[in-house]
């Protein structure tokens, strides 16, 4: 390659290359002093040190007992673990006797065995039966097992025959079969043709009976009647329906049919109910049998009106 071939290449890189050398030299001329371009998108931010006021990047000044922070946003300085933030300076946490420095690093909580009582850390007194618990709320601690809070002191519970202690442990419960009667646990009367329910403390009766008082009464079917899938009533058989303690049969009127559910009718297609009746369906002028069956709906460009179909434009 000659030398004249070489100026010509340099040239063409340089024109190629000079909007983007520009740009960044427009870019890094917008920067103001103590900033430096974002690593992503366009604009800039302020070095580590100094924030951004005014367009301009001024020095974060720290105050004792601080560090330098994040500085979009805030003041771009935190305290020290140890100090807590007072207005524009950092204040030293003043710990008691018996307490230590929350992870924080901002404020103290009391020992375990102690609570903070008016800014202090007390021993918590710790009654017989019983053991220590999270002390931020309450007494701080709590009854063992078998044990219940009475007057500050922790009192055994007295468990009387057939009966446990609940799963706190605070109180008892009756055993299955047995049901509370004051402090004691009575056994609970099974009448005859009942059986206990899934508490255990009550009892229901077995299929084909209902309870009447203390005792299950036989459930009495009329004719074409049949016990109810609960087995604590009775349904009448497909095509009778109730009628105080009696199924009587449905009437089922010419033009109609027995209703899905066997309790009722309906009337054929083209044909509507009329008292105990099915009547047949007149369809007024621009007008047609609907998706029941059982009336009529007007065509398209008319609305009913009564029982006739007028026009939308009238």
């Amino acid at each position: 390659m000659n030398d004249s071939s070489k100026q010509l290449l340099i040239l063409l890189l340089a024109v190629a290359l000079w909007p983007g050398i520009a740009a960044a030299q427009g870019d890094a001329a917008a920067a103001p002093l103590n900033a430096h371009m974002k690593r992503y998108g366009s604009g800039w931010e302020c070095d580590r040190g100094y924030r951004e006021v005014n367009a301009a990047c001024a020095a974060v000044e720290v105050p004792a007992n601080a560090h330098l922070a994040d500085s979009s946003y805030g003041r771009g300085w935190e305290c020290n673990r140890g100090y807590r933030q007072v207005n524009e300076g950092c204040t030293l946490v003043e710990v008691p006797p018996n307490a230590f420095l929350r992870s924080n690093g901002r404020d103290w909580e009391c020992d375990r065995g102690h609570q903070n009582v008016d800014q202090s850390c007390v021993a918590i007194k710790l009654p017989a039966h019983a053991y220590l618990v999270d002390s931020s709320y309450g007494r701080g601690w709590e009854c063992d097992r078998g044990y219940r809070e009475i007057d500050n002191a922790c009192a055994v519970v007295t468990v009387p025959p057939h009966a446990f202690l609940n799963s706190r442990g605070r109180d008892w419960e009756c055993d299955r079969g047995y049901q509370k009667a004051g402090q004691s646990c009575v056994a609970i009367e099974l009448p005859a043709n009942a059986y206990l329910d899934s508490s255990g403390d009550r009892w229901k009766c077995e299929r084909g009976y209902r309870p009447s008082g203390d005792s299950c009464v036989t459930i009495e079917m009329p004719r074409e009647g049949y016990l109810a899938s609960s087995g604590r009533d009775w349904e009448c058989n497909r095509g009778y329906r109730k009628s105080g303690k009696s199924c009587v049969a449905v009437a089922v009127p010419a033009n109609g049919y027995l209703a899905s559910s066997g309790r009722d009718w309906q009337c054929d297609r083209n044909y509507r109910k009329s008292g105990q009746s099915c009547v047949i369906l007149e369809i007024p002028e621009n007008a047609h049998i609907g998706s029941s069956g059982n009336d009529w709906t007007c065509n398209s460009g008319y609305r009913r009106r009564g029982e006739n179909c007028i026009s939308n434009e009238g």
